[in-house]
């Protein structure tokens, strides 16, 4: 695939994935049974003022993003486009879409809503153009404090839902179901709708790239691991970097495979002397490889 096929690929995805996730958004508002903390504190902002929820959606971006300036963070493509797409998209859903009153339609609603955010997720950070204002202000936080990323979000979080449920937002059972299951849902669509760049994209085409998807860094803390963990997806495979991986081979219930390392150099063969033989080295690090499954059931594969 050339280089234009791929970019064009990119952001089409990433427009897919921006629009899709206004409309789940725009689900669990009309679900009516509790919503995720940013959405809390916009439609409290909505009630309040009057204005609509949609853009409401665009200012609380703006403001966020506006914060990245102390922080030294950088936007990317993605990220602009999150603050500009997001808040129209729900706001059409809003208008197309009725309030529900009866029970199971509330939970259908939600449902349907919390899946496609998840699937919503997958889609535009797959592409890597950079992340989400909320997420890069939860990193970069993250960067100029040296807080674990689980605190500086929660944090954030439960901040944002205190101020959203004083101003009359809906906070409710689908609130803690959100903050439950968002997580384990990302982790399924993060790998799913992940691009692969070339191998050799950093350095073909490293000023493009460092325009289109800025500083922060995506996807932080929605896999639910400790601090300073990096994912990379090679078919199919996640690979852990060298401190979750020593983390997590210190537990007893590992779902690791303790395999050969895809990335690693094999040993160098000996020589008649009995002494290995001198080779050129490469850059390589420490990883842990468990498949998707494994990750689920926390069974590992192989004994």
């Amino acid at each position: 695939m050339t280089t234009r096929l791929l970019l064009t690929r990119r952001i089409v995805q990433l427009l897919i994935g921006l629009f899709l996730y206004g409309i789940a958004i725009s689900l669990m508002v009309r679900a009516g049974i509790g919503l995720s903390p940013w959405d809390v504190l916009a439609q409290g902002v909505s009630l309040k003022t009057g204005i609509p929820f949609g853009l409401v959606t665009n200012l609380i971006g703006l403001v966020v993003l506006a914060f990245w300036i102390p922080l030294r963070q950088k936007p990317g493509l993605g990220t602009i486009l999150n603050v500009l797409l997001v808040g129209p998209s729900a706001q059409l859903g809003l208008d197309l879409l009725p309030q529900q009153t009866e029970l199971w339609a509330q939970v259908l609603f939600f449902v349907a809503g919390l899946v496609l955010l998840a699937v919503a997720t997958g889609l535009y950070i797959g592409p890597r153009l950079g992340p989400g204002p909320r997420d890069g202000l939860m990193t970069g936080l993250h960067a100029r404090t040296g807080r674990p990323i689980w605190m500086v979000r929660t944090a954030i979080e439960v901040t944002v839902l205190i101020v959203g449920w004083a101003l009359g937002g809906n906070v409710g059972i689908g609130t803690l179901a959100f903050a439950l299951l968002v997580g384990p849902l990302c982790s399924l669509t993060l790998p799913f709708f992940a691009i692969r760049l070339p191998q050799d994209a950093a350095t073909a085409a490293a000023a493009l790239e460092s325009e289109l998807e800025g500083t922060a860094e995506q996807s932080a803390g929605l896999e639910g691991e400790q601090d300073a963990v990096r994912f990379d997806v090679r078919d199919g495979v996640l690979l852990e970097s060298d401190r979750a991986a020593h983390d997590r081979f210190a537990r007893q219930d590992s779902p690791f495979v303790r395999a050969p390392q895809p990335d690693r150099e094999p040993p160098s063969p000996r020589d008649p002397s009995g002494s290995r033989a001198s080779r050129p080295s490469r850059p390589s690090r420490v990883i842990a490889a468990h498949w998707l499954d494994d990750r689920i059931t926390r069974r590992p594969r192989h004994p």
